[in-house]
């Protein structure tokens, strides 16, 4: 059984996925610009969002399987952006950390090439501000609780799952 959707709800939809397939593009074209893979540039913003983590917590934050995140890792070690520790509550894990310098030139990236804010916010009210940034906030969390019902889901009907394969998004 379908369901109607309003005009607006459907412009609405529409706009949400365009503009969800700039971001995954300009993300691509990020990572290439810094001699990344897709997956490495994500994995790499998911340490500056957290601070450092183990290996086992970032493929479970990425569906990415524990081999696909030793790539990753070895990948983004290899070019200055990670270092490791060993995790000094348990000596079998390493602890995962961006390399400040490193996400600089990330940051300088995003300043140099991202989407201006003030061009997009001018001549809008801080209400107007408010509730873009509300919207983005509630969709971003059902787009986290998505991923997680959706891989809880194929686990459930056995359905084989198809982690992204890291070496293929190697430079």
């Amino acid at each position: 059984m379908s369901r109607r959707v309003e005009p607006g709800r459907a412009d609405l939809a529409r706009t949400a996925r365009r503009h969800s397939t700039a971001t995954v593009l300009y993300h691509h074209a990020v990572a290439e610009r810094l001699g990344l893979g897709p997956s490495d540039h994500k994995c790499l913003d998911l340490l500056v969002q957290h601070g450092e983590l183990t290996g086992s917590r970032l493929a479970a934050m990425t569906g990415l399987t524990t081999g696909a995140i030793t790539g990753v890792v070895h990948r983004l070690e290899a070019t200055g952006f990670l270092h490791r520790r060993p995790d000094p509550t348990d000596g079998r894990r390493q602890l995962l950390r961006p390399v400040p310098d490193r996400v600089a030139e990330v940051a300088a990236v995003f300043a140099e090439d991202g989407p201006d804010l003030d061009r997009l916010t001018a001549g809008m009210t801080r209400d107007q501000v408010d509730a873009v940034l509300t919207f983005l906030s509630r969709a971003t969390d059902e787009l986290e609780e998505c991923a997680v019902r959706l891989r809880a889901r194929a686990l459930l009907d056995g359905a084989p799952t198809q982690p992204g394969r890291a070496e293929e998004d190697a430079p």
